[in-house]
């Protein structure tokens, strides 16, 4: 029996590995030797323009007419100034090298990869500023996050590279990679780096970087009293103090896990975590898809539900933005409503009294 996006399966898995390999490179070479700072120059930004170089390169040979949303432009990299010059050069160094290894598990020569290809500036520009998409309610599209979670990622904490593929404004493929996370959670000294992949009536599996060792991930049904929170470091990405009402809504007791990046929902698919809420506080702050497109995915496949805080679907078919959902909530089928109904509970508490 033929399974659909099979190729687009492979091809994903090819992209976020290689891209996964350059930003282990970037930190060893950059961040460990360098200061640090979240200006423009940093190696972070160094890391996003490679990874999505890369990423974008290999997407544009495989699936040619497919667009791409992604968060970079090459602006910054175009320019005739000393930053301009050094920071270009250092992404096509880094983007080339990492194209020219030798072939991985299920990579072709014919996506631009492997030491017989040569990649010019130009070419590796054009395919980093093929991420200006501005998305949309019909059609395929591939949304990239090239290194999600940048505070983790200088941290040497959780980060993760991030890809979808959309169709009509419905994710049907997810693949994400987090070099730092534990391939067992039972054992966070043992080997790290995972990969997580899903595809739409297809489900969900977790397997090594390289690709080896695949195996099916499951959300469990959590004995009473067990239930943990995810929720981000940041708490101007999610409101913690509303989390905490939240949980003693429904009963935790159990202090909430913390991680950059869209490695949450690669934790609470294999069942490290019982529920991720990223819940806006004050900020303003608008969601954009490439922050959830796989993530969610992830979580329907592994057996979960994942809404806003109204219950709501998220609509990725808005373009670049989640600007009609009002937060994110994901958890088991089990237990999904009641956490709604808790959310519900913690907002009535937060208006004032009238």
């Amino acid at each position: 029996m033929s399974l659909f996006f099979a190729t687009e399966r492979q091809v994903a898995i090819a992209a976020v590995r290689r891209a996964c390999g350059l930003t282990s490179t970037v930190f060893n070479k950059l961040i460990k030797n360098e200061t640090l700072t979240k200006g423009d120059k940093s190696p972070v930004t160094v890391g996003d323009f490679s990874a999505q170089a890369v990423v974008n390169t290999i997407l544009s040979r495989a699936f040619p007419d497919d667009p791409i949303i992604g968060e970079e432009d090459t602006k910054d990299l175009r320019g005739d100034s000393p930053e301009s010059t050094a920071l270009r050069s250092r992404v096509i160094d880094l983007a080339t090298e990492s194209l020219a290894g030798e072939l991985g598990l299920g990579e072709m020569e014919e996506w631009g990869l492997g030491p017989k290809h040569t990649h010019t500036p130009s070419q590796l520009l054009d395919a980093i500023d093929r991420g200006t998409y501005s998305g949309g309610a019909v059609g395929r599209m591939w949304t990239l996050d090239p290194i999600d979670g940048t505070k983790g990622f200088l941290r040497g904490e959780q980060f993760a590279v991030c890809l979808a593929l959309i169709v009509d404004a419905k994710v049907q493929l997810g693949v994400i990679g987090c070099p730092n996370l534990s391939q067992d959670a039972s054992k966070p000294d043992g080997p790290k780096g995972c990969m997580f992949v899903a595809v739409r009536g297809q489900g969900a599996e977790q397997m090594s970087i390289s690709g080896a060792n695949p195996a099916p991930v499951k959300i469990p049904v959590f004995p009473d009293g067990d239930l943990n929170m995810l929720e981000s470091v940041e708490a101007a990405h999610s409101s913690h103090s509303f989390n905490d009402r939240v949980s003693r809504h429904l009963g935790i007791t159990r202090s909430p896990t913390r991680m950059d990046s869209q490695a949450k929902y690669c934790a609470l698919s294999r069942g490290d975590g019982g529920i991720y809420l990223r819940l806006p506080g004050t900020s303003g702050y608008v969601e954009k898809i490439w922050d959830h497109a796989p993530g969610s995915l992830l979580v329907e496949e592994a057996g979960g539900v994942i809404t806003d805080a109204r219950g709501l679907p998220l609509n990725f078919g808005l373009g670049r933005e989640l600007r009609e959902n009002h937060g994110v909530v994901a958890a088991g089928k089990f237990v999904h409503e009641k956490v709604l109904a808790a959310v519900k509970e913690a907002s009535e508490e937060e208006k004032p009294n009238v």
